[in-house]
């Protein structure tokens, strides 16, 4: 190896490419040279002679005079020297570029490994302290760490760990405790229908009242059936039994009719909460920002639109009608108990304080479950949503199984609350019942003993015993509206908590926007997203648009391109600087109002259920039939004359129903119908084909050639080229160029000339010739490999045939060119290539 070449493997060393950049092919040829037979040679072993490091960090070399073994290496048949730690995937930097060292070990720490099994580690009070690691030591673990997870963390995905969260709604009410704020509140939903509650109020005094009145009429009526003759002249109430039993049958039938209007009453004015809540939240919820969206799921938002606002709607009328049925009965019941014998009362009122307790711990116990509940269900809402919405995708990679295992995980879940929830009620519920029975039993003997007595007569005791029954039904009535109130107590928590959520960009708050034409300038921006603030994307962003002038804005992936539209519709807010319309700040602006001066064609266009003319006249919803026509038109949606409903066809779902170019055609028409001031296409033709994209530039041009103005997020060189304006933006947040398309392309080392010779050249499917700077790392580490390969030539005997083997392997065609093969199959291929040139001709 020359003195150059060790220089550059020592300097490897310390920059801490210890095992960067190694191709598997090489790890592949390790192991067919490996098994090999190789002629003996008389002198040293070149392969024996591997560099290594040495105590001080430096590179030697092992002198070795032993034959050469033509069999594989033991630690290349080791079968568990990748599994003890992350540390046996460490490769030697002599294994990828020493020209001998293809049967050489590859793994660094394996040796190590090694001795620790031959060697008993000491006891912990024997170990001597470890040296502190130097600065190579620590570049090798970090090196280590790094391969062993797959990619290197760099400083940005430091940054964006530390996420802002503040948006997000809580899962569970975040351990928040609900009081009596919080039920009254719940309350409060119900007042719009406070007339109509009163009347079912009304009708559920005359349905208890009746019903208490049954017992007291029972034991009346047997106190005469046992102490009178049938010859007598009984009367009850100054009426004869038959005409008696005629009006108590009246008033039952009273009773229920008045039932069945508060069973109807509480219905309807249930539905007209939850739809009414419904309806709120929904605006709500339309009215937030992106940064709310970005924080929250979809999923969860519509559980708490459809599966809290039932339970709170339950809560508030049929749970309130049937507490406010079981109060009255529990006082009515204790009142005419106390009338017939205060005695026995005093025995009932030994169950309520068990009971109470009972029902306090109880209902506490199912809110939290509720909560939980609630939050799974919104979960389950949100894999159902997302993978039904995306089932070709899933489909695609056979994930079928994959996703119903996801789902049944959550339901799981869900049924293990469920039950838990089923054993607390079936506790509670078998706790009171016995001790209620025993209550029952305790008067029976107590009241016996009394009617012997004479104190009480047979009549008096049924009507208590029935009183009795009424009153402990109404105790665990209540216990029961009691639970159900802390269940929708906990669904309310999750919908005060979107309901009360202001956003940061309120959408009607502003200056009312007549026309949006003029300047636009962003001045002095610097922007981070909400969610990720630690992630600069733009500092100090600084340029301007002319009004209706037609500028394409290009740069690297994730250079904040759709960010300046986001920021110019009022997304989002520029942490610091202005942007400005017409030398108007737009902060100052109505949100609304200005977005309906804004005509939007994203990168992938969303179409919603409906019909072709529907999603057009989305943009102008009281469009008339022939402005839908003339922007179909414009927008090349001659399509649509294919289609036997024309533009009465069903989308389907997302559009399922049409193409990608279809459904990018019938947006931009969407956007057109508008005829905005500003246009933004946001990638718009992407999903066209040469001629349609031809035809929508050229009717986009006609169109906006005068006062609109165009904002092109563009990678395409059409799209480019007919710009007026180019603004290229750089990957730290800046402009780093901007101009005509002429101007910018006579700049050979400018930023977009490099970005364009990038972007045809990967277009292309071959490397072409572009302006280089020098050689990166890589290509240095390339190099190295190549020159390599040559000098391993000169001591394998069947270096001229061996390669072929190997081009054939790597399903390479012969004679395939040293370019072609280095751009088809890379570092491996370039290897190979390499081998089949004599080193001379090089």
């Amino acid at each position: 190896m020359s003195g150059s070449k060790l220089g550059q493997l020592l300097e490897m060393r310390r920059s801490g490419l210890l095992a960067a950049f190694t191709p598997r092919a090489s790890s592949r040829r390790i192991a067919q040279f490996g098994s090999r037979s190789l002629p003996l040679f008389n002198y040293t072993s070149f392969h024996a002679q591997r560099p290594s490091l040495d105590a001080s960090g430096g590179l030697r070399r092992h002198q070795s005079n032993a034959p050469i073994v033509t069999q594989r290496p033991d630690i290349l048949r080791q079968p568990d020297i990748r599994k003890s730690s992350a540390t046996n995937i460490h490769v030697t930097i002599s294994s990828i570029v020493g020209p001998g060292c293809l049967q050489q070990v590859r793994f660094l720490s394996s040796t190590t490994a090694r001795r620790k099994e031959a060697k008993p580690e000491p006891a912990k009070k024997l170990r001597k302290p470890q040296k502190p690691q130097t600065e190579l030591e620590k570049k090798q673990e970090t090196a280590l760490e790094e391969i062993h997870r797959g990619f290197e963390r760099t400083e940005k995905a430091s940054q964006a760990a530390k996420l802002n969260l503040s948006a997000r709604l809580s899962k569970d009410a975040g351990g928040k405790r609900l009081g009596f704020r919080e039920i009254w509140r719940l309350l409060k939903i119900a007042r719009p229908e406070a007339k109509i509650l009163s009347m079912a109020l009304l009708c559920l005094l005359i349905s208890s009242s009746i019903t208490m009145s049954i017992p007291f009429s029972i034991g009346k009526i047997l106190d005469i059936a046992t102490h009178s003759s049938p010859e007598g002249g009984n009367e009850l109430f100054g009426l004869t039994l038959p005409v008696f039993y005629s009006v108590l049958g009246g008033v039952l039938l009273l009773g229920a009719a008045a039932n069945c209007g508060r069973i109807i009453i509480l219905r309807i004015v249930g539905e007209r909460i939850v739809a009414r809540l419904r309806s709120k939240l929904f605006r709500r919820t339309f009215m937030q920002d992106a940064e709310f969206f970005d924080a929250n799921r979809v999923g969860d938002l519509i559980s708490r639109l459809s599966s809290d606002t039932i339970i709170v709607g339950k809560s508030i009328t049929q749970n309130l009608s049937d507490g406010l049925r079981a109060a009255v009965s529990g006082v009515a019941g204790f009142g005419l108990m106390a009338f017939v014998s205060l005695k026995l009362s005093s025995i009932l009122l030994l169950l309520i304080p068990p009971v109470s307790l009972g029902a306090f711990l109880y209902g506490r116990s199912i809110r939290n479950i509720s909560r939980k509940i609630q939050k799974n269900l919104g979960s389950l809402t949100k894999i159902a949503e997302e993978r039904l919405g995306n089932v070709k995708t899933s489909q695609s990679f056979a994930g079928e199984i994959l996703e119903v295992h996801r789902y049944n995980r959550q339901t799981r879940r869900i049924f293990e609350l469920g039950k838990r929830e089923s054993l607390v009620s079936a506790a509670f519920f078998s706790t009171t019942g016995l001790m209620g029975n025993m209550t029952i039993l305790s008067l029976l003997y107590v009241g016996g003993g009394m009617v012997q007595s004479g104190a009480i007569s047979i009549g008096d005791l049924t009507s208590f015993l029935m009183y009795a029954a009424y009153a402990g039904s109404s105790m665990f009535g209540l216990s029961s509206f009691y639970s159900e109130l802390m269940k929708g107590v906990g669904a309310a928590s999750r919908l005060f908590e979107l309901q009360d959520r202001h956003p940061t960009i309120p959408p009607t708050v502003g200056d009312k926007v007549v026309s949006a034409r003029g300047a636009i300038r962003f001045k002095n921006l610097d922007f981070s997203y909400p969610t990720r603030p630690a992630v600069t994307v733009f500092k100090d962003l600084d340029f301007e648009i002319p009004q209706g002038s037609n500028v394409a804005i290009v740069g690297p992936s994730g250079g904040g391109k759709s960010t300046i539209a986001s920021l110019l519709l009022r997304f989002y807010k520029p942490t610091r600087g202005q942007i400005l319309i017409d030398g108007k700040d737009i902060s100052s602006m109505n949100a609304k109002s200005l977005r309906r001066k804004i005509g939007v064609v994203a990168q992938e266009p969303v179409l919603f259920s409906g019909t072709i003319a529907e999603n057009i006249s989305y943009g102008k919803p009281h469009a008339t039939r022939t402005e839908i026509i003339a922007a179909a038109r414009k927008a090349n949606c001659q399509f649509i004359s294919d289609f036997p409903d024309g533009l009465d066809t069903h989308v389907g779902a997302r559009g399922a129903q049409l193409s990608g170019g279809q459904k990018q055609r019938i947006a931009i028409a969407r956007a057109l119908i508008k005829n905005p001031d500003i246009l933004i296409l946001d990638e718009a033709t992407s999903a066209l084909d040469a001629e349609s994209e031809t035809l929508v530039n050229s009717a986009l041009a006609a169109l906006l050639r005068g006062n609109n103005t165009t904002i092109s997020i563009a990678h395409r060189l059409s799209t480019i080229k007919r710009s007026d304006t180019i603004i290229v933006l750089s990957g730290d947040g800046h402009v780093a160029e901007q101009g005509s398309y002429q101007e910018l392309s006579a700049r050979p080392d400018g930023a977009f000339t490099k970005l364009m010779e990038w972007q045809m050249s990967s277009e292309g499917g071959a490397v072409q010739s572009v302006v280089r700077g020098p050689p990166s790392e890589k290509e240095e580490l390339q190099q190295m490999l190549q020159e390599g390969e040559e000098d391993y030539g000169e001591y394998d005997d069947d270096s001229d045939a061996e390669p072929e083997k190997l081009v054939e392997r790597d399903g390479v065609a012969e004679g395939a060119s040293k370019e072609k093969y280095a751009v088809a199959a890379g570092i491996e291929a370039s290897i190979a290539t390499s081998k089949q040139q004599p080193s001379q001709e090089k």
